[in-house]
């Protein structure tokens, strides 16, 4: 009877292995992924909307009696103003008023101090002052490739009798279209 039992046990146990592997079941299908690019720009290496540093034009330290000063616009890194933006992009830079435009002859734009006195200046789109840049002026750059392009700017400001010693500063709004 114990010889019995173990052969109707052993036979169950082995039905019971042959039917759980076929009831295995392979069921197949995919994950479908996505992205949608949407074209972008960096200036200097930041992105964003608004409120982006375009760079800096440093006329340096000057004696209230100076005749010229130069300057280039300088982007965060100390280098000259960088362009980044998607391939296939045709990036445009336009630079529109200062905040003291005008208010100062001998120059289309001015640095003020605060207290009424001005020194004029102009923006180049050249090193040898010869293409100045008008107010709303714009450089439109090569179709882009993914690779940062360089924006050239130059000032050249103006010294003029009876300027006092001062800080004199200026704020030149920039629009980046692409």
């Amino acid at each position: 009877m114990h010889m019995l039992a173990s052969r109707i046990g052993l036979s169950l146990l082995g039905l019971t292995l042959a039917s759980s592997a076929h009831a295995a079941t392979t069921v197949t299908g995919q994950i479908t992924s996505s992205l949608i690019l949407i074209s972008s720009c960096q200036v200097n290496g930041a992105g964003g909307s608004s409120s982006l540093n375009f760079g800096a034009l440093n006329f340096g330290t000057e004696n209230s009696l100076f005749t010229t000063a130069n300057a280039q616009v300088l982007g965060g890194g100390g280098g000259a103003l960088a362009i980044l933006c998607s391939s296939g992009t045709t990036p445009a830079v336009k630079v529109r008023a200062g905040a003291h435009d005008g208010l100062s002859s001998g120059g289309t734009r001015a640095l003020a101090d605060g207290s009424g006195n001005y020194v004029p200046y102009d923006l180049y789109t050249d090193v040898g002052h010869s293409q100045i840049l008008a107010i709303d002026g714009v450089i439109n750059l090569t179709t882009s490739t993914g690779v940062a392009q360089t924006v050239n700017l130059y000032g050249k400001a103006v010294g003029k009798a009876g300027l006092p010693a001062g800080t004199y500063t200026d704020t030149v709004a920039v629009e980046l279209t692409f």
